[in-house]
């Protein structure tokens, strides 16, 4: 396979025009606005928008009935940006704190190489997803028929992670990252005057011992050898000094790295909650929401990314003994309708995700656009 020559300097000014214009979930019309016409100044075909904002483009070349989907990622996060460079958010309150601006980008990058070059034979699909913070945009595509509509054989996906050296990828099959759940808990007690708690049934004592309780399903109810973290991150009761107050709230989050996990804790949350609440006398009521399932790489497309990889930045430069991550990914949703994988980038010594100060590192831009045009490449082969 030739070199892919690329335009650098181009990529980094898409990449710095779509950080200044950092749209929230569902909301990215400015952004798909951008993305659909530079696709169609490539001569890429552009469909209608799915999941709201969502952009669906194809490339077709030869006669091979074969397809593969690249997807990226849209959308910006709530936090006030304090990067101070000329390419900042103009939208107050709003940045890109996860690097969605750079993988758009590569994507695009992509998508005008193989254009131009035409170097494969089958249907490439460029998916430029919304809402994948927290909102499940990928979830949305499902439902609105993405699988059904267009005919995908394996589909991929990529992220920048910082701490992970420039030139560098990690990839690995099976679990990636884990499925996110929420929950919420409203414990019923009886309230009272503090200098008489045994006229009560206090619900912050009762919660306190839930939230102890909580930690044995990792500690004593799971095999040692299963990943999972039960978090108590909000709790509130009570308004004053000297009153008992009737309710006491927690919220929280559950990670697991597979979906019987997942499930078992379902009902191990319940019973503990409920039969905590029985011993002190309150009553609960709990509302528990399956937000993302896990991220999980089938292993011949995993296969697939590495040897993509390998022909771009050679052995040394792929980590494939990295653990997962106990962060979540709506790319599950689509890699539980089809073989894919999904593979880490590496951004270098930057600021963490989701954090006011992080931006994606352009020195990655063209070796992520790289691993794009190779993937395809490999993928959908000319024969002969």
């Amino acid at each position: 396979m030739k070199d892919i020559i690329l335009d650098e300097e181009q990529l980094v000014k898409w990449r710095h025009a779509l950080h200044a214009i950092p749209e929230i979930a569902f909301q990215e019309q400015k952004t798909a606005q951008f993305v659909e016409q530079k696709l169609r100044s490539f001569g890429v075909k552009v469909y209608p928008r799915m999941a709201g904002t969502g952009v669906i483009a194809s490339l077709s070349c030869g006669n091979s009935g074969h397809s593969i989907a690249l997807r990226a990622d849209l959308d910006a996060l709530p936090i006030v940006e304090k990067s101070h460079k000329e390419y900042c958010s103009t939208h107050q309150g709003v940045m890109h704190a996860c690097g969605h601006d750079g993988h758009t980008t590569m994507l695009l990058g992509a998508a005008q190489y193989l254009a131009e070059h035409q170097d494969f034979d089958g249907t490439v699909y460029f998916i430029f997803q919304p809402a994948e913070e927290n909102e499940g945009g990928g979830r949305k595509l499902v439902e609105e028929g993405l699988f059904k509509q267009y005919s995908i054989d394996e589909i991929y996906g990529m992220h920048n992670w910082p701490g992970l050296e420039v030139g560098q990828f990690s990839i690995r099959s099976g679990a990636v990252m884990a499925a996110y759940d929420v929950f919420d808990i409203t414990i019923h007690g009886k309230g009272g005057h503090a200098a008489a708690p045994h006229n009560t049934v206090d619900p912050i004592v009762t919660a306190a011992a839930v939230i102890n309780a909580l930690q044995s399903i990792s500690s004593r109810q799971l095999n040692p050898l299963d990943s999972l973290v039960v978090s108590i991150t909000r709790v509130h009761a009570g308004d004053s000094y000297n009153v008992i107050p009737q309710t006491a709230q927690l919220s929280g989050t559950v990670r697991s790295l597979c979906h019987q996990v997942q499930d078992e804790t379902i009902e191990q949350l319940k019973q503990i909650v409920h039969s905590s609440c029985e011993a002190y006398g309150a009553k609960a009521e709990i509302k528990y929401q399956k937000r993302y399932p896990c991220t999980i790489n089938t292993e011949l497309e995993t296969q697939h990314a590495y040897q993509a990889a390998l022909d771009i930045v050679g052995e040394d430069n792929i980590l494939c003994d990295a653990p997962p991550s106990m962060g979540s990914e709506d790319f599950s949703f689509l890699l539980n309708e089809s073989r894919g994988c999904y593979i880490s980038i590496g951004n270098g010594e930057t600021a963490s995700l989701h954090n006011p100060e992080y931006d994606f590192n352009d020195e990655i831009l063209t070796l992520g656009v790289k691993y794009w045009v190779r993937l395809t490449q490999m993928q959908l082969a000319k024969k002969g």
